[in-house]
Parts: C-alpha cells; structure tokens; sequence
C-alpha cells in the first residue's frame, strides 16, 4: 500500500483529534482568545466544536493551521 498524500501533513489525523489536543493544550477559553469562534465561547464541547468546523471551511483551516504550528513544529 502507497501513501496517496505524502505532501498533506494532515493525512490520518482526524479532525476530533485536532479538537481534543487543542483543547487539552490550549483550554476553550485559550482557543477562544486565539481563534475568535463562537464554538469556542458559548457552551464549549467537542461536539459542538465539531458540528461547527464541518460546516465552515474557513474555520476549519484556522484549526488545522493551529494545532500544525502547535504540534508540527
């Protein structure tokens, strides 16, 4: 079996996994001040966070540029 996206550091990495380590690195409150989102201030969970970054496209990218500076580097 070949990787089909070699280049995609993102490749394999879930999205709630995205959510979870940002939210046990950073905290919602952190991620709200950082980030500036909604799902991050009002009633906060993994869940909900979730709903919200399938939704939004810009949100998500905000996400994974997060944790990639986060966690790649």
């Amino acid at each position: 079996m070949t990787d089909e996206h070699p280049n995609n550091p993102l490749h394999g990495i879930k999205l709630q996994q995205i959510v979870e380590d940002l939210e046990e690195k950073y905290g919602w409150e952190e991620l709200d001040k950082r980030m500036k989102m909604n799902c991050f201030h009002s009633n906060p969970s993994v869940k909900s966070t979730l709903k919200f970054l399938r939704r939004t496209e810009w949100a998500r990218e905000k996400i994974e540029n997060l944790w990639l500076r986060t966690f790649k580097n």
